[in-house]
């Protein structure tokens, strides 16, 4: 009897020591990393540049004589013609000139019918011996002086009428005009800026290209003959191309760069001078190029890495040669295939030779498509 009941606590004991093992831990599934195919496509690779606007003419309105300022003709920052009037000064002083002017010439006209009239007599009386030739030279020369004083006095009417009509200001050229440096009643003079007028359209836009950019341009055919783009100050493109018109003198010492122009149309002066402009170009397209998000690319001390994750999901981790970015990617020069899938999240996460569940990047491909 004892014996029996001994087996069975035994029994009971072995059973409540089973009962009491810890489950056995089962293995922690692969991380989950964000994964991209590497593409391959033609890739125009853009160079940018900081300018601003330029009108293509800059006239400076001065006025030509001394006088008190009386209106200003123009609404200013308004498109004005050429010819047409911008400002008067007090004509009064100038009237005074010309009247005076003519009554010199009157005078003068005066004097010369009389000397005419000596000269056609004493020639007669000199061919008689009635008078000696010295007389009639004389009478000669008062005539020759004469027509002198008249020629002058001529002169002096076509200045005063010149600046009789330089009391009206008028615009040179067809453009923008700006906001009057001078007001009513002011006393202005040559020296004194009255506003200026600018030409728009087509407009030039100044930027400084690099030695070595230079040097490219002069070069390459499709870089010298690259269309410009236009991007204003809040981001949007503006919608007519450009070309480059003309590169400065000199490369500046002091920054090694070359100052650049380029030309833009303008129908109805949307673009003012004075704006902020950055100007993109495509200076060459790489052909066939590789290419993978930027997030997708690792550097460390210069040594850029990505995470290829294989068909079996195992990671390596490669060493990589860049190119040139553009916009979200990056060209790799060497080191990537085609199609292979690189890690875009969660390379931290990860060692070469692990194992891992890849998750397609959606929003990469959304971003390379609004790129292209």
């Amino acid at each position: 009897m004892n014996r029996h009941m001994g087996a069975g606590l035994v029994a009971l004991a072995l059973t409540l020591t089973a009962c009491t093992k810890a489950p056995v831990a089962k293995p922690a599934p692969p991380p989950k990393v964000v994964v991209v195919a590497a593409r391959q496509q033609d890739e125009p690779i853009y160079r940018e540049w900081i300018g601003t606007t330029e009108g293509d003419v800059n006239a400076e309105i001065r006025p030509k004589i001394d006088g008190y300022l009386l209106r200003r003709d123009y609404p200013e920052g308004s498109f004005v013609r050429e010819g047409q009037l911008l400002f008067e000064i007090d004509p009064r002083q100038f009237d005074a000139q010309m009247a005076q002017a003519e009554a010199n010439l009157e005078q003068a006209n005066a004097g010369l019918a009389k000397a005419q009239r000596d000269v056609a007599r004493f020639e007669p009386l000199a061919a008689q011996k009635a008078i000696s030739q010295q007389e009639l030279d004389n009478a000669r020369s008062a005539e020759r002086a004469a027509l002198a004083t008249v020629d002058a006095a001529k002169a002096s009417v076509e200045q005063a009428r010149l600046n009789r009509a330089w009391t009206r200001v008028t615009s040179p050229i067809s453009g923008i005009a700006g906001i009057a440096q001078q007001q009513v009643g002011d006393l202005v003079n040559p020296q004194a800026v009255l506003t200026t007028v600018s030409k728009v359209d087509p407009i030039r836009v100044r930027y400084e290209m690099s030695e070595q950019e230079y040097l490219q341009y002069q070069r390459d055919p499709q870089m010298h003959n690259a269309q410009l783009q236009l991007i204003l100050s809040d981001g949007s493109v503006y919608p007519r191309p450009g070309r480059i018109l003309l590169s400065g003198r000199e490369v500046d010492v002091k920054t090694g760069t070359i100052a650049t122009i380029g030309l833009f149309p303008n129908p109805g002066n949307v673009l003012r001078p004075g704006q902020y402009a950055k100007i993109r170009a495509v200076t060459h397209v790489v052909r066939g190029a590789v290419v993978v998000p930027q997030r997708a690319v690792n550097e460390l001390q210069s040594v850029y890495q990505i995470g290829v994750v294989g068909p079996d999901g195992k990671v390596e981790v490669r060493t990589v040669k860049t190119g040139d970015r553009v916009g979200s990617l990056w060209i790799i020069e060497d080191g990537l295939r085609p199609g292979e899938r690189v890690i875009t999240e969660g390379f931290s996460r990860v060692k070469p030779g692990m194992t891992v569940a890849p998750v397609e990047d959606t929003a990469a491909g959304v971003a390379a498509a609004t790129v292209r």
